[in-house]
């Protein structure tokens, strides 16, 4: 079964913790919808905003399933989270 990577991508997930971890880690977490797997949430991600991923974690929290994004190293986290006006 495939998505839109906008059904598989809710919005961004913004606290402290990420926002150390965008800086730190080069790690974005996003809200991603319930049934989405790691792969398509890579797909998602790569398609939308036009990174390279190299690893998903996926959380589940009372938030709802969260999806920890880590961008190869010749992509910024810090831009990509100017893009998205988290900073």
């Amino acid at each position: 079964m495939t998505f839109h990577p906008n059904e598989v991508i809710l919005k961004p997930y913004v606290t402290e913790k990420t926002l150390l971890m965008i800086e730190k880690e080069n790690k974005l977490t996003f809200i991603v919808a319930k049934n989405a797997t790691k792969t398509q949430v890579k797909h998602a991600v790569e398609n939308l905003f036009g990174v390279k991923v190299d690893r998903v974690n996926i959380v589940i929290s009372k938030y709802g399933k969260k999806a920890i994004v880590k961008l190869k190293p010749e992509y910024s986290a810090e831009e990509l989270g100017m893009r998205l006006g988290i900073f």
